[in-house]
């Protein structure tokens, strides 16, 4: 059984990644952080209290608010879905009740569960990483107790997708939210698996995917998630929804269903390009995840969405 504290920012692919890691029978999930990033966090706690209660088999975990703050906040249209699926009637039906909320926010209640622990615990992250940061500020010593950090975030590649005024378009967004909070990180010497947008581009949500999810909506939680992806499927004309949080929560569990590299990296935090990822022969050591096995990973959420609630 594998220890895992999860951190995530609202979203829909966040949300689902939540559900997943509560149906994996070798997680114990420790902790859940809500950071307010590509969801509103109030809508964001309370889905993740509703998701945890009604599909966490009695897993009596805590979920804790963070206090951190934006360097660079995501636009207001992408954040507005955390409403609708905290909304869903899947999540309300009979006054549900709600999973505990910690005292502390979410930084510190990271500190206390990984020191809380005999063992080590693996960091699960679909959002930024300033609690993270935060977290290393107030004990650096929680290094020794992590196992490994499994990011969603950043790219080596040249293009991100960040498009906002007087930025070059090179970095992805978790990174941007807060790119002094990657450098921290990448600064420690906590071993680091990189889900960027080379690996997470292979797995757009498109028509026939969200069709087998209906296909199977007899499944409380497939027809959650189709419920879910709905919300996100055309954002805006040519613009494409991806699994991100998805296949990073998968593959840091299912390491079968991806193809990874070793590398070195650093980041930009300033000017231009900050929040840019970037491949140096100086840089921290990384594992990248460069490709997706498709097929199984595909198989692995049908797998552990159509068991029994």
């Amino acid at each position: 059984m594998k220890n895992v504290y999860f951190d995530h920012d609202g979203n829909v692919d966040d949300l689902v990644s939540l559900l997943l890691l509560l149906q994996m029978p070798d997680v114990r999930l420790t902790g859940v952080g809500v950071i307010d990033a590509d969801g509103y966090i109030e809508p964001a706690v309370d889905a993740s209290r509703k998701i945890i209660a009604k599909f966490g088999h009695g897993n009596p975990v805590r979920v804790a608010a963070s206090n951190s703050r934006a360097v660079h906040q995501f636009p207001k249209e992408w954040r507005l879905s955390s409403f609708s699926f905290d909304a869903f009637p899947i999540l309300n039906e009979h006054q549900p009740e709600l999973a505990p909320i910690a005292k502390q926010p979410a930084h510190l209640d990271m500190v206390d569960k990984i020191n809380r622990e005999t063992g080590k615990t693996t960091l699960v992250m679909t959002g930024p990483l300033t609690d993270l940061a935060r977290a290393l500020a107030v004990d650096p010593d929680i290094t020794d107790k992590i196992d490994q950090l499994y990011w969603m975030g950043g790219t080596m590649r040249t293009r991100g997708n960040v498009l906002e005024p007087k930025h070059d378009g090179s970095a992805e967004w978790n990174a941007y939210w807060d790119p002094f909070a990657v450098k921290t990180v990448w600064d420690s010497d906590i071993k680091i698996q990189m889900v960027g947008l080379e690996s997470t581009n292979q797995v757009p949500l498109n028509a026939d995917i969200q069709q087998h999810w209906a296909d199977l909506r007899r499944y409380p939680m497939m027809d959650l998630i189709g419920q879910g992806y709905a919300l996100v499927s055309s954002y805006e004309a040519n613009s494409t929804y991806y699994l991100w949080d998805v296949l990073t929560t998968v593959a840091s569990q299912y390491p079968e269903v991806v193809t990874t590299k070793d590398t070195k990296g650093d980041v930009v935090v300033n000017g231009p390009s900050a929040g840019k990822t970037y491949e140096t022969a100086t840089g921290r050591p990384i594992e990248l995840v460069t490709a997706v096995k498709a097929p199984k990973f595909f198989d692995k959420l049908d797998a552990l969405l159509t068991q029994e609630v």
